[in-house]
């Protein structure tokens, strides 16, 4: 793993894309709609892209990483932020990865702090159960975070905490919660059955 590289200046415009997923059947197969909304700081909204993933497949690393890397915004972005590891039921992201083929830091961010023990007993039920351990492993250190009133769990990769932290707040323009993240989870929501 790399060291964090801290950012010279954080701009108030910063290219944030925002990532969550949409609503699913669990225990099924098929597909989960992944949505990613550009956002210029925490103010307005610069693009949105898309992508599918399998449920509680390993695919959401890199279908995420082609979606960003094969977007017409990703020259401009300059981080990622995944509302959590989690998509699709137990299809994980690899922060780590997911940073070192974009190239962007990225910060994996929730309101629930994570239950290792829980997910740890879930993945026991799942193929592939020691690669998706790692991949939460892989997550590091989970920082609890203050950010507006609210208490908040985040995972970093390619980040300083302290840039981070700027990060969030500069986002948070409408509450405790970033808004690329807030507007990816309603358009994911929104469009999905």
């Amino acid at each position: 793993m790399s060291s964090p590289k801290g950012f010279r200046v954080i701009k108030p415009e910063i290219r944030v894309l925002g990532i969550d997923d949409g609503k699913f059947t669990p225990h099924t197969q098929g597909d989960s709609l992944i949505v990613g909304v550009v956002f210029r700081g925490g103010s307005s909204i610069d693009g949105v892209m898309h992508t599918k993933i399998g449920i509680d497949a390993l695919d959401a690393t890199d279908k995420i990483t082609t979606m960003i890397n094969e977007s017409p915004h990703c020259r401009q972005l300059r981080l990622v932020m995944l509302y959590g590891i989690t998509f699709a039921g137990f299809n994980l992201v690899d922060i780590q990865k997911l940073h070192h083929d974009t190239d962007l830091p990225v910060i994996a961010l929730t309101h629930d702090k994570p239950d290792l023990d829980a997910i740890h007993e879930a993945l026991k039920h799942l193929p592939n159960m020691e690669e998706r351990w790692r991949i939460v492993q892989n997550a590091g250190e989970i920082h609890s975070i203050k950010n507006k009133g609210a208490t908040l769990y985040m995972g970093l990769a390619g980040i300083t905490l302290s840039d981070a932290l700027k990060i969030v707040d500069l986002t948070s323009t409408r509450g405790s919660f970033p808004e690329p993240l807030r507007v990816a989870h309603l358009i994911a929501s929104g469009i999905t059955p």
